[in-house]
């Protein structure tokens, strides 16, 4: 799917980061290629079903899995305005509500996700924000952190994710939200032609993969149904098509639903599970302000190559605990392009 495909594709080539003591500085990507890029998430999610209906996939909308049950013939699927369905798999990719999990008796009881996330999108943005991407390392937020991501024509996603555990309430959530517009270097950066536009949303990040259901019988539980978000940054949407993309390929390696599930389970735990405890012990760092403040002082002070090495491991690029797991190093490590290098 070419990225044309997405009409608020915005490409980045760097990141702003401020420190909680306010220093700023930024961190390039390199040149080759695309390394991160940033658009509305209803633009995205469109283009992947257009492109899901062109390969072949049959697409019913607005119809809604209303139960799910398993027996000694496979697991059956009720859907709204069709009835029972009895596929041969399933792959779950119903997020942090997954219907399909919770009627399985799989989620855990009154689980609510690692972090919470608060965003909204704005228009006439004339400050650094309007072609930067920025992150925000507030003091009150850490190990979270408050986010611009521009979107083109001085428009951006703006918002701020923090611990669960942090968050007393909705209410509390709509005061920092306030707070945080006010700060004079948010409001420098947003520029004073910075208008909010539409409604504000919050949301739950689920993230313990490894630790919630990856399979049960036919069915494979993916992104945010897996709960594999990125527990450092909050981001989920890079593991959400990583597992389905590996869910697939375990269904189409064939054979029984238990070599599927242990085929896939294998992959995901290979692909997730260490980066997953990597993030844990440097949300531990960055926990404290004078953890990010050294953490963030490393960065700032390092040459070229150590910072856009820095922006490829913090946009992903190429796994956070590649480091420790030398079954994954390769010799492009620190030098292969990034997507749509050679369009």
């Amino acid at each position: 799917m070419p990225s044309s495909a997405i009409s608020s594709f915005t490409e980045i080539d760097g990141a702003r980061l401020r420190s909680p003591g306010g220093r700023e500085f930024t961190i390039p990507l390199p040149t080759t290629g695309t390394y991160a890029a940033v658009a509305r998430r209803l633009d995205l999610d469109a283009s992947l079903l257009d492109h899901a209906r062109q390969v072949g996939a049959q697409v019913l909308e607005g119809v809604a899995v209303t139960g799910a049950h398993q027996d000694g013939e496979g697991t059956h699927i009720e859907l709204d305005g069709i009835g029972r369905v009895n596929p041969s798999f399933v792959i779950a990719a119903d997020g942090m509500w997954s219907t399909v999990r919770r009627e399985l008796g799989l989620t855990p009881e009154n689980y609510r996700g690692e972090w919470h996330a608060f965003r909204q999108y704005g228009q006439g943005a004339t400050g650094v924000a309007k072609d930067e991407l920025i992150v925000w390392f507030e003091r009150d937020l850490l190990p979270g952190y408050a986010w611009s991501f521009p979107l083109g024509n001085g428009e951006v996603n703006i918002g701020f994710g923090m611990l669960r555990g942090e968050i007393l309430s909705g209410k509390k959530m709509a005061n920092i939200w306030r707070d945080l517009l006010e700060r004079p270097h948010i409001r420098e950066a947003l520029g004073d032609g910075f208008r909010l536009v539409d409604r504000h949303t919050a949301w739950p990040i689920p993230a313990r993969v490894g630790e919630m259901p990856l399979s049960a019988g036919s069915v494979l539980f993916t992104g945010d149904a897996a709960a594999a978000t990125d527990v450092l940054t909050g981001e989920g949407i890079g593991q959400a098509l990583l597992t389905g993309r590996l869910a697939a390929e375990a269904i189409i390696s064939g054979g029984p639903a238990t070599s599927v599930a242990a085929t896939y389970e294998r992959e995901v735990k290979g692909e997730l599970v260490a980066d997953h405890r990597m993030s844990v012990r440097l949300g531990k760092v960055l926990g404290s302000p004078r953890g990010a403040e050294a953490a963030l002082a490393i960065v700032a002070k390092s040459g070229g190559w150590g910072r856009r090495n820095f922006a490829r491991w913090m946009f992903e690029d190429e796994p956070r605990a590649i480091a420790v797991t030398p079954r994954r190093w390769h010799r492009k490590m620190f030098s292969r392009p990034g997507a749509w290098a050679n369009q």
